[in-house]
């Protein structure tokens, strides 16, 4: 069988009887940029947070680069594995969640100090070379509420680069944002995909997934019910479910 380098397969997810996720199963090649998209509690951020097993499965499993992420393990080895799988895969929330207290440059050297046990050189050097990728590199010394919202993201961007992550994830990464905001950390995100870094992103911004993603899963009430790439589910979508969510969120966005 072809190894993809992100697979789901049959993931479910239920808190008690609510069921979250039902039986998915989706493939992302290496250098994939892939759009989620769909109404809210339709289980895109579940599925999201389930890739690095921060939301555990209830059911199903998830592969990175042929690794399987969220293995059955014993409690210790487990948290030996999962800290490892982990520092391959970056996530980028919708709240930026910087330490308040520390500088900018001592919010993106921590984890590289602490898990790749890097000393505080190297780790400054690479805080650097990442500010610069993200614009942010006179920032450096300033505190998280010295920045605008569209800066401190830019930071959270830079920080999980900073692990030099195989797999980059995006949780509404510019949902919290004011609208004038929102591009410059979209110009972000389209130049990782000038360089092919594999993305999965969770967006309301169907413009964006439109012109920067190689392909868009249509999710709703846990299931996916349309993929395909952007010309096609935007343009022809084959579901009655797909049209009605793009009329909607046309509608709403005049």
């Amino acid at each position: 069988m072809t190894q993809h380098f992100v697979e789901i397969r049959h993931a479910q997810k239920s808190y008690g009887t609510l069921e979250v996720l039902k039986d998915i199963s989706l493939d992302v090649e290496r250098g994939q940029i892939v759009a989620i998209i769909g109404p809210s509690g339709s289980g895109k951020s579940t599925l999201l947070r389930a890739i690095n097993d921060l939301d555990p499965l209830t059911g199903g499993e998830v592969w990175l680069d042929g690794v399987q992420v969220n293995k059955t393990l014993p409690h210790r080895q487990y948290e030996k594995h999962i800290n490892e799988m982990r520092q391959q895969i970056g996530m980028v929330f919708q709240h930026f969640n910087l330490f308040p207290h520390l500088t900018v440059r001592e919010n993106v050297t921590m984890a590289p100090k602490l898990l790749k046990k890097i000393s505080d050189k190297e780790a400054n050097a690479l805080a650097e070379e990442q500010l610069d990728h993200v614009g942010m590199l006179e920032r450096i010394d300033y505190y998280p509420a010295q920045l605008s919202g569209g800066q401190k993201q830019r930071v959270a961007i830079a920080r999980a680069l900073a692990m030099k992550p195989k797999l980059m994830l995006f949780d509404e990464a510019t949902s919290a944002l004011d609208p004038e905001l929102v591009e410059e950390v979209n110009l972000v995100m389209k130049q990782l995909a000038q360089e092919h870094m594999t993305m999965i992103i969770v967006t309301h911004e169907m413009d964006f997934a439109a012109s920067v993603c190689d392909r868009v899963i249509f999710m709703d009430k846990g299931v996916v019910v349309e993929e395909g790439p952007p010309e096609q589910v935007f343009k022809t979508p084959t579901q009655e479910r797909t049209r009605n969510f793009l009329r909607k969120h046309l509608e709403g966005a005049k």
